[in-house]
């Protein structure tokens, strides 16, 4: 049945005032959780490395995945208990788009820790279009803008223009898609008849997995991409390639991961989604706390063949509070990767809508839906509750601060200003339609995509 989000709001509520810690009595104990190689992983290698899982009573195994697809199927098969997941798989799985499950999420993975990647060909043909600073260095963020004269050359010769994304809900597909069109670019349409995204586009999108992203520019099949760390680092180190903006310097602060279980899941094993999900937030308060301080540990264990597999130099470079752009353009980065401060843990219902209002804005969501079928959705799949009761226990039980979780929020942050966000235009998760209408490239109120034409 549809939670609503009223009754949400206050379960919420009564769980954020419980004092009763006790220890739990725990449904199943033996757990395989899933991942795809990326830094964002992080707190599920943290718990385990550092025995929060075992603290819990809990005894887990890792899995690399192949893929997202691979991992979402194996969540809903049973296959996976759970998984580090991108924030849109549990909602679109959720809405029947795709693979149809109900996925829920107790607990965000982290904000921020992507960005977008250019070849070194396609980098050089851009440069003379981006403003540089006194020091000749080019000026950040650097707007698609400066790549929309790339692309017009391409089409006028008849050629393609090819970028890649990880999956077709991920973040980094809505990301690019924001970026290309604050910059002018149209990136395609999905429609229920062509489901590849490249309706009227001026720049064809295609998925790649993360690890392949480097190899898959240096063979010339895509242009550019848009991926989580080390990949887009990676680039740089091979020398093939320039991340020309993060995810940062496009949406401050911005949601990325999020932690995945089926909703069958947590009413089996509630304690077990509990335990689950106080050793993540100990996980996440480690990898935050005293400044970073325990980024280079992090690193370490990251770039081990079981989890990233990347050099640890690669990892370093974003983990540890900096971005490489051009060869030797490191520039301060200190909230490149955030995964507990600003509330990063905490699942909020504006973030769920942001994602819902992408797919809605290119046509993955085919129809107008009312604001209040946002709201429900993202309480059908964001379960603050969840999340609250656990970091009750954990403060309960001296192992986090109680100043450190918005016990009192409503779900919703407050509105993105204008000037977090690389198109000036403000987010507001309370007003999903008006946010939707208010962007210039994208489907508006009462449009669809029938026979690759936009109608409405």
């Amino acid at each position: 049945m549809r939670r609503t989000l009223a009754v949400l709001l206050a379960t919420s509520s009564l769980l954020a005032t419980s004092v009763a810690a006790q220890s739990l009595d725990l449904e199943k104990e033996d757990l395989t959780l899933g991942f795809i190689k990326l830094t964002d992983m992080a707190p599920l290698a943290v718990a385990y490395e550092l025995g929060y899982f075992e603290d819990e009573g809990l005894f887990v195994t890792l899995e690399a995945q192949a893929n997202w697809k691979v991992l979402l199927d194996g969540v809903i098969s049973g296959e996976l208990d759970g998984a580090h997941m991108l924030a849109g798989q549990p909602l679109a799985a959720t809405i029947g788009y795709g693979t149809e499950a109900h996925i829920i999420t107790p607990f965000s993975m982290d904000l921020n820790g992507n960005a977008i990647t250019v070849s070194n060909e396609i980098w050089e043909e851009m440069r003379p279009n981006v403003p540089l600073m006194d020091d000749g260095r080019p000026q950040h963020p650097i707007s698609a803008s400066a790549l929309a004269p790339v692309v017009e050359d391409y089409l006028d010769r008849g050629e393609p223009f090819n970028m890649g994304m990880v999956f077709p809900v991920s973040t980094h597909n809505y990301e690019i898609r924001y970026w290309l069109a604050a910059g002018g670019l149209q990136p395609g349409y999905y429609s229920e008849q062509d489901i590849s995204g490249q309706i009227d586009a001026d720049v064809l999108l295609s998925v790649t997995p993360p690890p392949q992203m480097p190899a898959t520019m240096e063979a010339g099949t895509i242009f550019g991409y848009a991926v989580g760390e080390p990949w887009n680092q990676q680039a740089v180190f091979k020398n093939i390639g320039v991340p020309v903006i993060t995810d940062y310097d496009m949406w401050k602060n911005n949601p990325e991961k999020v932690f995945g279980i089926t909703a069958e899941f947590a009413e089996e094993y509630p304690n077990t989604t509990l335990a689950l999900t106080k050793a993540l937030i100990r996980a996440a308060i480690w990898l935050d706390e005293n400044d970073n301080a325990n980024r280079e540990e992090a690193v370490q264990m990251l770039s081990r063949p079981e989890y990233v597999g990347a050099d640890a130099e690669v990892i370093a470079n974003s983990m540890t509070g900096f971005f490489e752009f051009e060869k030797g353009d490191v520039r301060p980065a200190p909230d490149f990767n955030v995964f507990f401060r600003y509330n990063a843990t905490y699942p909020f219902y504006s973030d769920a809508i942001w994602y819902l209002t992408q797919m809605r804005r290119w046509g993955q969501i085919s129809e107008t839906m009312p604001d209040e079928w946002y709201f429900e959705t993202a309480a059908d799949v964001y379960r603050p509750d969840i999340y609250l009761e656990a970091a009750r226990l954990l403060v309960d039980e001296g192992m986090a601060n109680e100043a450190d979780f918005p016990w009192d929020s409503d779900g919703f942050k407050a509105p993105t200003p204008a000037s977090d966000i690389i198109d000036a235009i403000p987010y507001d998760g309370r007003a999903p339609n008006a946010y939707i209408d208010s962007l210039p490239i994208g489907l508006k109120s009462g449009q669809t995509v029938i026979d690759g034409e936009v109608q409405g």
